[in-house]
């Protein structure tokens, strides 16, 4: 039944062959297949059972039969998915469940036998690194304590940059809450009270962020993003102040779930965790005191696959290899994007306008994203970069640079005329700031594809800067014949952005 991708499918990046993890946690065994083994790896198939295998280990000790059951049949059609796809390299992890209860090594025996591959069951604090190592690998330059909730247990790390300190472990996912405290919400709260008050790293995460990660968790920003009408639904990124996560979260553990507004957009299978994954989040900032609770789709999974990676890869910044792919599957000449990017280097530093470093890493990745939607019909050029843009599976970014991303390149397409007919809460994610270097940036793109008709070479022998107070547009020798009412109509449109005359050097 083994196959291989068709390698004419123009879909399709060569990065390698796809590779797979198979991830059997206390709550759900799931399967990701991703592209390849990258920096910014992308999910070519990606399942999930919720089986409950932790359900009832805290009181038992042992995995309940019907979810093994359910179990080993959700990693029999993996195995047979993986052979479908080509999969040559699989990893398989197991966590708190398995580690746990006493019959966890003989499910792991059958399970091997059901994946033919060895399957390596993570200890409390290797689970917490290779969570580390997923938010570090989906955030640009993180800065605080990353909480991974999942069914069977809480993993705590404390990461900054790169780095990340050794993790610690404790029985606080919702399954073993709901099994510790026979189901009762006021018992699971002075046990979790009691557990996390004695955590002297929560203490440090005090005004910077914590990174939520977990499927639980991830329903509950959902919950929080219908509640609130949160204009863009992409869940990586999502931040929430501290104080207004604490009242939500106070809000969810003490009622019904069922009678919370917007309920049905969280799974059935998920709402009875919602309420404990709610009261350790409420005692996490309750104790740690962060500047803001950020949600990570990242964990564990990506976290493996980036310990994987080489030192020289590691180092790439994952948003612009994104940015990178996309413009090589998308743009006329993925060339012109990267020319883009130094040509633009010029006129922003003649410019007089101050570019912090996130900015110019923004200003770099809608470079590469300017022409992915040239496909589409011209009067919907822009709504529709605009839409792949903000809902793109990006990482390392937040949600005010995916605004700031998608308007630039709408702005490249539409001009400024048709402000009007962008939402106005999208808008919103971007600060003033950053709407006018949109503009700008936009403005700047209009103008250098009528020059360049999007083919390469033309831009390197056509620089734009700023000399002598005057934004000068150089077309020398034969470039000079691309001169023309429309390359000064878009020339004089950036100039009075900037307050600058235009001008443009022939010959």
């Amino acid at each position: 039944m083994s196959r291989s991708a068709n390698p004419d499918a123009k879909g399709r990046l060569d990065q390698g062959p796809p590779v797979a993890v198979i991830d059997i946690g206390s709550n759900s065994v799931r399967l990701v297949v991703y592209e390849g083994l990258t920096r910014s790896p992308t999910a070519l198939f990606n399942e999930k059972a919720l089986c409950g295998l932790g359900r009832e280990v805290q009181t038992t000790g042992l995995l309940a039969v019907d979810a093994v059951e359910q179990a080993l049949a959700s990693l029999k059609r993996y195995r047979a998915l993986c052979d479908t796809i080509g999969i040559k390299k699989i990893w398989a992890i197991a966590t708190a469940a398995c580690r746990d209860a006493k019959n966890g090594p003989g499910f792991i025996e059958l399970a091997e036998r059901t994946l033919k591959i060895k399957i390596d069951v993570l200890s409390g604090a290797r689970e917490a690194e290779l969570t580390a190592f997923g938010v570090i690998s989906g955030v640009h330059h993180a800065d605080g304590v990353v909480g991974d909730l999942g069914g069977g247990s809480l993993e705590l790390v404390d990461v900054h940059g790169i780095h990340a300190k050794r993790g610690l472990t404790r029985p606080l996912g919702g399954l073993a809450l709901a099994d510790i405290s026979a189901k009762s919400i006021k018992k699971a709260e002075k046990f979790v009270k009691n557990t996390l008050s004695e955590l002297p790293m929560l203490r440090d995460c005090k005004d910077r962020n914590f990174y939520a990660v977990g499927g639980t968790w991830r329903a509950l920003a959902r919950l929080h993003m219908w509640q609130t009408g949160y204009p863009l639904h992409v869940m990586h990124g999502y931040a929430i102040p501290a104080a207004e996560a604490l009242e939500f979260a106070r809000l969810v553990h003490r009622v019904d779930v069922e009678t919370l507004s917007n309920i049905e957009v969280v799974a059935n299978a998920r709402r009875p965790l919602l309420a404990y994954a709610a009261l350790v989040l409420e005692y996490v900032l309750r104790i740690g005191k962060p500047r803001q609770v950020t949600f990570s789709a990242l964990g564990v999974r990506e976290g493996l696959l980036y310990s994987l990676l080489k030192d020289k890869d590691k180092k790439k910044d994952a948003l612009i290899e994104a940015a990178r792919d996309l413009n090589q599957l998308r743009s006329r000449s993925p060339q012109h994007g990267e020319e883009l990017i130094f040509w633009t280097d010029r006129f922003m530093t003649s410019s007089g306008l101050d570019e912090t470093p996130e900015e110019r890493r923004l200003r770099h990745a809608a470079c590469l994203l300017a022409d992915i939607g040239w496909r589409a019909h011209p009067d919907y050029r822009g709504e529709q970069s605009l839409n792949i843009i903000a809902h793109a599976g990006f990482s390392a970014i937040d949600h005010a640079g995916r605004a700031y991303l998608a308007l630039a390149v709408f702005y490249r397409h539409v001009g400024l005329v048709m402000d009007d007919e962008l939402s106005p809460r999208l808008r919103e994610l971007a600060s003033t700031r950053m709407l006018d270097r949109a503009r700008v940036l936009g403005a700047a793109l209009r103008l250098a594809y009528v020059v360049t008709a999007a083919m390469p070479g033309v831009l390197p022998q056509t620089p734009l800067a700023v000399e002598r107070q005057r934004l000068a547009l150089h077309l020398p020798g034969e470039f000079a014949a691309l001169a023309g009412e429309r390359v000064s109509t878009r020339l004089r449109s950036l100039a009075r952005l900037i307050g600058r005359e235009p001008v443009m050097l022939l010959g």
